[in-house]
């Protein structure tokens, strides 16, 4: 995978909560196995009317959010079923970063261990973020995982986030759980040969 040090991108303004797993990839489309392809079904009962018609409301239909790689949501994003398959469809689209101030726990592990970063932050924060975007949709954010800030460059106003250090080190190494143990293979030979049975 990718190495996740710093992104600084567009955001995509999704200012709603309690947004669940439904919501986000619809049950009659988890029919494949495959990650790839999940993401034309993002919020797809959001983007597509039913005659498969874009609904030009839609913040992911506005052309200017194209390149966003973060996404930017209200609290308690990710709840309701336990499928990874949201997870799939929104690294999928392309997000790297999904930002709000309260994630279902499930959801949040799945978007880690499909390389997607779910950063939590302020009430406070998360709605300065959303009136920047408001004021001009061309704001970015940086997100600086190593020191673990997020700058609103509109702003200049900063937060920290909280990230578990393991998973930290897999962003920042571009390993999945696999690539990390083989990493440390030369360590846990060493303990072996040192090791008295």
């Amino acid at each position: 995978m990718e190495k996740f040090v710093t992104l600084t991108s567009t955001v995509v303004p999704l200012p709603i909560q309690n947004i669940d797993t439904d919501q986000i990839i619809p049950a009659r489309f988890l029919k494949a196995i495959s990650k790839e392809g999940f993401g034309n079904n993002l919020f797809r009962d959001w983007r597509y009317d039913k005659n498969n018609n874009a609904i030009s409301s839609f913040v992911l239909n506005n052309p200017i959010y194209n390149e966003s790689k973060i996404l930017v949501t209200g609290k308690n994003f990710g709840s309701g079923s336990s499928r990874e398959h949201a997870a799939w469809a929104i690294a999928d689209y392309g997000f790297k970063v999904v930002i709000s101030s309260f994630f279902a726990d499930i959801f949040k592990n799945n978007a880690m261990n499909n390389f997607v970063l779910p950063l939590v932050v302020s009430e406070t924060f998360l709605s300065q973020i959303f009136e920047s975007v408001n004021k001009n949709p061309k704001t970015t954010l940086t997100i600086d995982l190593e020191n673990q800030i997020i700058n609103n460059n509109s702003t200049r106003q900063l937060e920290k986030f909280i990230i578990n250090a393991y998973k930290k080190e897999c962003f920042l190494n571009g390993f999945d759980d696999i690539d990390f143990l083989l990493d440390k293979k030369y360590k846990i030979e060493e303990y072996e040969r040192n090791c008295e049975y």
